[in-house]
């Protein structure tokens, strides 16, 4: 066994688990094949795909791997087609190449929940089309007809004679790439829609896995960035010869991000901004609260917004109502907080520059950096490593962490590794909107919904910046800010949605699941108080609601029928349901809590899905687990809030996550419907926090309209 080459993860490294190697993917320790490597050269038709003499299989993927699988899911998928194990394929992370951009539009990222269903047409086809060219070139050799060929785990056959796909790729490479070529039929895949063990966890578990923390080059050096604690403040005097003291800081250099301090490694650097004496004018925002905020969404929740969605006479049909409600739903600002902390290496020459980091946005990254330096596009190298989690904070809509690294760079004439340190991050600003709903509904005499009235106050997540070219021309709302609500899944005959743009100093950003992370959490709450004023059980009356929609339905009676819902429970608990669609896919799930006091313990949860076909069912498994432990720490303890233009919390003391002792039972139940794929990664999230509220109702009686739950049930 090979001696692991990282330093990440000594204990594990003390144990001598194997596995180094400098390349991004799953090595070969030697010929799968056997016999003498063939020679020649590498079959590369596209950028999807390589095949080398030595039966080395090469999957370039152009998005990110930030824990969600798709490193085993895309590469599964041009194995399917090329007729090899994934087990034999190597992954290779793309930098930033317009090969990769989404399908439509001059754009690479890895976000949306769309990684694999935007790339598996591509994938097919990529490994296709290798296919039919290792097959033509063993046609050639032994001079038959490729029907008389057949292909199998990286090797092609003709009766008993084989070769492998190796000892073919220097004669296929000189073949035409076919235009055109037939896919397999789904009912004969191998390897997709079946389980597969991650290709990335070796390397995750003996710490070879290189992540952008991880990064290093020849003489580089480590920074840490001094930023305002308030948005908008300007410095007024710096007093940098304190920091210049402490042992190993190496410089200190004002950059447009804020003040640089360099260091031999990160704890000097660290310890040099402590020691900076920064004057700030922290300007008007220093009036900013969350208490003033709170109270301006509220004046805005009793005005009319923009239209975002109607159907019907929502506002007549509720004056006719026989029973009606008035509430107002609050969701806080909420940070992202991904284990590995933001960081960037960049290597910043006078005509070039090298950027070694965990990106949400390659090209983007590529492209701000290029601005700010002053060089060609062409001229900036993204190597993509790992990311130690995203969630969306590492799509940048500005690069600010790439373009600070690349500034850092160029100030000081060496590479050098910015990190953020937790506070940086949990402080960082970029946070999911602070949201305010008042939704209005009624019933008639029969117990059902005849109207439904919302309106949404959210800072919009597409608004500033280049993403602005996302929101249609003239519209005055967001539609990111109303998605899930103005398009709500449930059959309400009468529906009337608008929405209010808020300004605001806190810079926002997409989180997981973007607007469907309280359209979900408002409308399946609300929704609930409408079945108990029409005194209906909450999944009749979302069958009731869903009968037109047999996709949905099926999502809710396999959830349903897996938790057992009607049947008694022990005293004291409760359980509660949720339905909703996001990124293409359906999710239902079900939440069984418990309450002692203010405490509210998840017993278990059941989750189904239907995003289409699973490519993977393993990883669309990991991503709901994922999804709701992620979402239940929103529910349960997420919340940023600000006191005289200053984020109050600052790490996982005070902006708490959900332990490992407190993560639920899980259990998942994939649909494949065949109908057309969806995402996986952010579906999983919206209806969790929902389902333990409506929980708490269950064995409370005690509503919940304002998260998080610790610090908002009685």
């Amino acid at each position: 066994m090979n001696n692991p080459t990282s330093t990440r993860r000594t204990f594990l490294i003390a144990s001598a688990i194997a596995g180094g190697g400098l390349y991004l993917g799953i090595r070969f320790a030697e010929n799968k094949f056997g016999g003498i490597p063939a020679s020649g050269a590498t079959l590369q038709p596209h950028a999807f795909l390589r095949v080398a003499p030595d039966d080395t299989v090469t999957v370039i993927i152009g998005k990110a791997e930030m824990g969600q699988g798709i490193y085993t899911g895309m590469a599964m998928v041009a194995a399917e087609e090329l007729d090899v194990d994934p087990n034999r394929v190597k992954v290779e992370m793309a930098g930033a190449d317009p090969a990769f951009n989404v399908p439509w539009g001059p754009l690479q990222f890895t976000g949306g929940s769309m990684s694999t269903s935007t790339t598996y047409p591509q994938l097919r086809e990529a490994g296709a089309k290798a296919r039919a060219m290792l097959l033509a070139a063993a046609a050639q050799h032994w001079n038959v007809s490729v029907t008389d060929l057949r292909t199998e785990d990286g090797k092609v056959f003709n009766g008993g004679k084989s070769l492998s796909y190796g000892r073919l790729a220097d004669a296929a490479s000189k073949l035409p790439v076919p235009e055109k070529v037939d896919l397999k039929d789904p009912a004969t895949f191998r390897y997709l829609g079946k389980p597969q063990k991650r290709l990335d966890s070796p390397m995750k578990v003996d710490g070879s896995a290189k992540f952008g923390i991880d990064s290093r080059l020849p003489g580089m050096l480590f920074a840490v960035i001094a930023r305002p604690a308030v948005v908008g403040a300007k410095m007024v005097k710096l007093d940098d010869s304190a920091a210049r003291a402490v042992p190993g800081v190496v410089d200190v250099k004002e950059i447009p991000g804020g003040v640089a301090v360099y260091g031999a490694n990160t704890f000097a650097a660290k310890r040099g901004r402590e020691a900076l004496a920064i004057e700030w004018d922290e300007g008007p925002n220093k009036q900013f609260s969350t208490e003033a905020q709170r109270r301006e969404y509220r004046r805005l929740c009793s005005t009319p917004g923009a239209v975002a969605g109607q159907k019907g006479d929502a506002k007549g049909a509720l004056r006719r109502a026989a029973k009606t409600f008035d509430v107002e739903y609050e969701l806080p600002y909420l940070a992202h907080s991904p284990m590995e902390p933001l960081n960037c290496l960049a290597d910043a020459r006078a005509d070039s520059c090298d950027l070694y980091l965990g990106t949400q946005m390659q090209g983007p990254d590529r492209d701000a950096v290029a601005q700010a330096l002053g060089l060609e596009p062409a001229k900036v190298t993204v190597h993509t490593q790992f990311l130690g989690g995203g969630f969306g904070r590492r799509a940048q809509r500005f690069s600010e962490v790439a373009v600070d690294a690349a500034q850092a760079s160029r100030a000081v004439g060496k590479p050098v590794l910015v990190t953020w340190t937790r506070e940086d991050d949990v402080r960082g600003m970029h946070y999911r909107p602070f949201v305010m709903s008042r939704v209005r509904g009624g019933v008639g005499s029969d117990g059902m919904p005849v109207s439904w009235q919302q309106t949404i106050v959210s800072q919009g997540v597409l608004r500033g910046g280049w993403t602005d070219a996302f929101i249609p021309k003239g519209q005055a709302f967001d539609q990111s800010s109303t998605e899930g609500a103005s398009d709500m899944i449930y059959d309400i005959p009468n529906l009337f949605v608008d929405a209010h743009d808020a300004q605001g100093p806190v810079p926002v950003l997409w989180w997981r699941s973007v607007g469907h992370s309280h359209t979900g959490f408002t409308v399946n709450c609300a929704l609930d108080e409408l079945a108990a004023l029409g005194g209906q059980d909450p999944v009749d009356l979302r069958r009731k609601l869903l009968a037109g929609k047999p996709r949905h339905l099926a999502v809710l009676e396999a959830v349903a029928s897996a938790s057992g819902w009607g049947a008694s429970l022990p005293a004291g608990r409760g359980r509660g349901v949720a339905v909703h669609e996001s990124f293409g896919s359906i999710v239902a799930e079900v939440a069984e809590v418990s309450v002692e006091g203010g405490d509210v313990r998840v017993h278990k949860v059941w989750c189904a899905i239907d995003c289409g076909f699973a490519v993977h069912p393993e990883g669309v498994k990991a991503q709901m687990e994922s999804a709701i432990n992620y979402g239940l720490t929103a529910a349960l303890y997420g919340e940023i809030t600000f006191t005289e233009g200053k984020v109050d919390q600052s790490n996982f003391h005070d902006y708490q996550i959900l332990r490992l002792n407190e993560a639920p039972e899980i259990h998942v139940t994939i649909i494949n419907s065949g109908e057309r794929m969806g995402g996986a990664g952010e579906p999983g999230t919206p209806p969790i926090a929902p389902a333990v509220a409506n929980a708490i109702h269950a064995a409370t009686g005690q509503r919940i309209r304002k998260l998080p739950i610790s610090k908002n049930l009685a």
